[in-house]
């Protein structure tokens, strides 16, 4: 498939997929006319460095790792990175849900104090 196609399949710019390419995070062949062509197993290949990137990893990390997902090899030290990438994700999830707590705890008390929530502001604390 074209880069075009690519990108509207997998919902990623064209930008991003050249970026991707230039990261050695993703590959191509050249038609003749010199068109980038990916093979079908390319919309998961984005998808899946979309969600590592969501989740906080550089693309370095993720060429190191993808290889793991194409190939099913893996290293010790593709190991070792992706145990600490899954403790840092970890502890950011626990960083957020502290903050998420906080805030709940500040709507408590914005209701307590007699101001009542509208449709678009969230009614409910998390932990009710």
């Amino acid at each position: 498939m074209r880069i075009g196609e690519l990108a509207t399949r997998s919902g990623v710019s064209v930008r991003a997929l050249r970026y991707y390419e230039e990261q050695e995070l993703l590959e191509s062949s050249r038609t003749s006319g010199g068109q980038r062509e990916y093979p079908e197993g390319a919309v998961d290949r984005v998808r899946l460095i979309q969600q590592l990137y969501a989740a906080g990893l550089p693309s370095r990390a993720i060429v190191d790792l993808l290889p793991c997902v194409s190939t099913g090899m893996a290293t010790q030290q593709m190991l070792d990175t992706i145990m600490s990438e899954r403790a840092r994700i970890a502890e950011r999830i626990q960083e957020l849900n502290a903050a998420l707590t906080k805030l709940d705890r500040v709507i408590e008390h914005v209701i307590a104090a007699g101001v009542t929530p509208t449709d678009r502001e969230p009614v409910a604390p998390a932990n009710a």
